[in-house]
């Protein structure tokens, strides 16, 4: 029973870190959170169901594999660059960590700005244009893994209440 009692914060613990991990680049959301359910099967309370464990991994990891990509389809999309794509990440980080309200918004545009501008010699429109790119391609990237660490957590939540008369 204490061991459940372990694996199920262990379990949320996780959810939440992937959820933070959706919008940090550091962190993989949604494999996080997956873990976080994986835990949850683990416990005697909760019976395994291997195929949702499978159905949500391949989830996990379509969407650990479409987060590289995503951004990058944005950027080129909208005429931008690798330039403007890495300016993008370093904008996100600089506007988390900035006191500026909206600055998680802020940042990426102006980093993609800047690279575009700095590393390719993008002038006016042609620079705001591959900017703006890159910034929908990491606002896409982001939403789809917010998303989906959101939905682990739903689940993670509707079995812990569902068995909650087996864990006490």
């Amino acid at each position: 029973m204490n061991m459940d009692i372990f694996l199920v914060i262990g379990g949320l613990l996780l959810c939440i870190v992937g959820i933070i991990g959706s919008v940090l680049p550091i962190l993989p959301g949604p494999p996080i959170s997956w873990i976080g359910l994986l835990l949850l099967q683990l416990t005697n309370a909760v019976e395994a169901s291997y195929i949702f464990l499978g159905f949500t991994f391949l989830i996990a990891i379509t969407i650990f594999i479409l987060d590289y990509f995503i951004p990058a389809i944005g950027t080129k999309k909208f005429g931008g660059s690798r330039a403007g794509a890495i300016g993008t990440t370093i904008g996100l980080i600089v506007g988390l960590l900035s006191p500026i309200p909206f600055g998680i918004l802020i940042g990426p545009f102006l980093g993609a700005l800047v690279g575009e501008m700095a590393f390719n010699k993008t002038e006016g429109k042609d620079a705001i244009k591959a900017a703006f790119g890159s910034f929908l391609g990491l606002l896409a990237s982001t939403f789809m893994k917010l998303t989906i660490s959101t939905i682990f957590l739903g689940f993670f939540l509707w079995d812990v209440v569902q068995h909650w008369s087996k864990f006490f």
